[in-house]
C-alpha cells in the first residue's frame, strides 16, 4: 500500500491571537486537530514554533517532521479529555521516584548517586516543602503523604500543553523530581537527563557500551530536550 500524505496547499504562514490564546494560519485560515479542534495554543512563543513547523513544510506534509505540531495535537486532542487522570498518573511517580531507590553495593555507585541524586531531594524539600526519603534496593515503600499532596497539586496545577510535556519529562526519566527541576531549570536539561540515566552510565563504565542500547538512549535523550523546550515555549507570555 502506498504512503499517502497531503499536499502543501498554502501559501502565507502566520500567527494569530485568538480568543484563548494564539493559532496558525494558512493563508488566513486557522488550522485544527486531527480530532478537528481548533489548534489554539497558550503562548505566542509556542505558536512561533508550530508556525515555523508548517512553513517549513514543502510538496507534501511530514508529521515526523513537526515535533511541536504533534505535541500539541496529543495536548488538545488527549490531555484536555482527562487532565485530572493524567495528572494524577504523573503525580504518583512521586511515590517510587527514581531518585530515592538506592542500590546498597559497590560502594562507588553507592557514592555516586548520593552525591549526585541527593542534592536534587534537596532541591525538592526546599521548592515544595516535600520531603521525600531514599530507600535502599527495589521494595516499594511509600514516601510522605503530605509531601506527596504537594507535589500533587503543583501537577494538576499545570496547563493542557505543560502538561503534554511534563508527561514526556516524567515518563522518560522516571522520575517527579527530575521532571519538575526541569519545568523550573534547576539544572540545566542536559544534565537532568544524565542524571536520569545514572545507573545505564555505571554499568557502561564497567562493561562498555551496546551500540543499539546507545543509539536509542541518543533518541531519548533528543525527545526529552524537545519536551523540555516545549515546556517553556508553553509557558512563556
Amino acid at each position: 500500500m502506498s504512503e499517502w500524505a497531503p499536499k502543501r496547499f498554502w501559501k502565507n504562514t502566520e500567527v494569530s491571537e485568538v480568543e484563548g490564546g494564539f493559532t496558525v494560519t494558512l493563508d488566513g485560515r486557522g488550522i485544527k486537530t486531527p480530532a478537528k479542534t481548533p489548534l489554539v495554543v497558550p503562548t505566542r512563543a509556542l505558536a512561533d514554533e508550530l508556525a515555523r513547523e508548517w512553513d517549513a513544510q514543502t510538496e507534501k506534509v511530514d508529521p515526523a517532521t513537526m515535533p511541536y505540531t504533534r505535541m500539541s495535537n496529543s495536548a488538545l486532542d488527549k490531555v484536555a479529555l482527562q487532565h485530572t487522570e493524567v495528572a494524577d498518573m504523573l503525580a504518583a511517580y512521586g511515590d517510587s521516584d527514581l531518585l530515592c531507590y538506592r542500590a546498597d553495593h559497590p560502594e562507588a555507585l553507592v557514592e555516586r548517586q548520593k552525591e549526585r541524586w541527593d542534592p536534587l531531594l534537596t532541591w525538592a524539600a526546599q521548592t515544595y516543602d516535600a520531603h521525600l526519603a531514599p530507600r535502599t534496593g527495589v521494595i516499594h515503600a511509600g514516601q510522605d503523604e503530605t509531601a506527596l499532596a504537594r507535589l500533587n497539586a503543583e501537577v494538576h496545577a499545570l496547563s493542557n500543553c505543560q502538561l503534554a510535556a511534563f508527561h514526556d519529562l516524567v515518563s522518560m526519566t522516571g522520575s517527579l523530581v527530575l521532571a519538575l527541576a526541569a519545568t523550573r531549570d534547576a539544572r540545566p536539561a542536559d544534565e537532568l537527563w544524565s542524571l536520569s540515566r545514572l545507573d545505564e552510565e555505571w554499568q557502561e563504565e564497567q562493561w562498555g557500551k551496546d551500540e543499539d542500547a546507545t543509539e536509542t538512549a541518543e533518541i531519548k535523550r533528543g525527545e526529552f530536550l524537545h519536551a523540555h523546550a516545549y515546556f517553556h515555549r508553553a509557558t512563556q507570555s
